[in-house]
């Protein structure tokens, strides 16, 4: 499949998760393409909730919505803590960050080479 259809495909799902990210007060939510600079996922969907509370909450609502059309985590690590839930959905992760971890550990500049591609987008 090529990477324009691949995308085409994929769009949806991550539409999903950022609409329910938005929907339930997310902050700052960006969507990284990886597929030319990472093997391991296509895309990296990252945001901010206020506080722990609303990090699992963000998070809980994301795999939840995913789950009620068809698309289920294939793993999920932190939601108990609510400090930084990842979400792998294995063409796609979900990282939902308390903002002072997202700033610490800056996952954005990291993945500095990779695009960013609007969250209005999806």
């Amino acid at each position: 499949m090529s990477g324009e259809s691949r995308l085409a495909g994929e769009r949806w799902e991550i539409r999903a998760a950022v609409s329910t990210l938005e929907e339930h007060k997310a902050t700052d939510v960006v969507v990284l393409d990886l597929r030319r600079l990472s093997d391991a996922t296509d895309y990296f969907v990252i945001a901010s909730g206020s506080s722990d509370t609303h990090v699992r909450a963000l998070a809980e609502h994301v795999v939840e919505e995913c789950a009620r059309r068809g698309v289920r985590p294939h793993h999920v690590e932190g939601m108990s803590a609510g400090r930084w839930v990842l979400i792998d959905f294995v063409d796609f992760v979900v990282h939902v960050f308390h903002p002072t971890l997202r700033e610490f550990y800056q996952l954005e500049r990291l993945w500095a080479d990779a695009p960013a591609v609007p969250a209005a987008y999806y």
